[in-house]
């Protein structure tokens, strides 16, 4: 039987950026609607904290996942570029150093040089083998700010929704038992799912977002009944 391997590809951050936008838009959300919750105010004012958490949260995690992949992605631009015109202008030196690479690896020297030999043959090969043996970059994966920053945009909306959702139809006690409920029920589905993408334990992974979650709930719960609404 052919030995398959499946790789998942998460080369884009579009993952990344959806899987830490839902868990963000969970605690975040639950954190401040149960925040204000414990001022006891009216429903409208919690419906509205909840509302503009939601809309604020998306916006900035948006923001933020794309300046930053902007900037990392224009940091191995400029890398590449240098790299590039090393390549040009002193292919032995470049030569040697893919060399001393191999052999540190435990390559022999002779099929160290022949290999790094027929690598520089070939100029986008071997730029691409060296971005990855000295700055740990593929070219051709660099990341796309844009999918980042939608990714993170459309996972914190939903992810804030949630605990959002029982304050749309009602209020009171009842509205924070729902977000609770509803919120814990989320989390623990997406740190299971989580510890299945990464290969860790689903329970552990699961017990650990609500973990996080339930610390956050409570102080800002706390806070706000300390405070009052008044």
């Amino acid at each position: 039987m052919p030995h398959e391997e499946e790789h998942r590809d998460i080369s884009s951050g579009g993952v990344r950026a959806a899987v830490f936008g839902i868990a963000d838009g969970l605690v975040t959300n639950v954190s401040l609607i149960l925040g204000f919750a414990g001022a006891h105010p009216s429903a409208d004012v919690v419906r509205l904290a909840g509302l503009a958490g939601l809309v604020a949260g998306a916006f900035s995690m948006a923001s933020g996942e794309y300046i930053s992949m902007r900037a990392q992605r224009e940091l191995f631009e400029r890398d590449l570029r240098v790299e590039r015109r090393a390549l040009a202008e002193d292919p032995e030196m470049e030569t040697e150093e893919l060399v001393n690479n191999y052999v540190s690896k435990g390559m022999r020297p002779e099929l160290a040089r022949q290999v790094a030999t027929d690598i520089m043959q070939n100029p986008e090969l071997a730029l691409e083998v060296h971005a990855r043996e000295e700055f740990g970059v593929d070219p051709d994966s660099l990341g796309s700010p844009v999918i980042s920053a939608v990714s993170s945009f459309l996972a914190f909306a939903v992810g804030a929704f949630i605990p959002l959702v029982p304050w749309l139809i009602g209020g009171g006690t009842a509205a924070v038992a729902w977000s609770i409920g509803l919120t814990a029920v989320a989390l623990l589905t997406v740190g299971a799912l989580l510890g299945s993408f990464t290969g860790r334990s689903k329970v552990f992974s699961a017990l650990r977002s609500l973990g996080f979650a339930a610390v956050a709930a409570a102080v800002t719960y706390a806070i706000g009944h300390a405070v009052g609404a008044g």
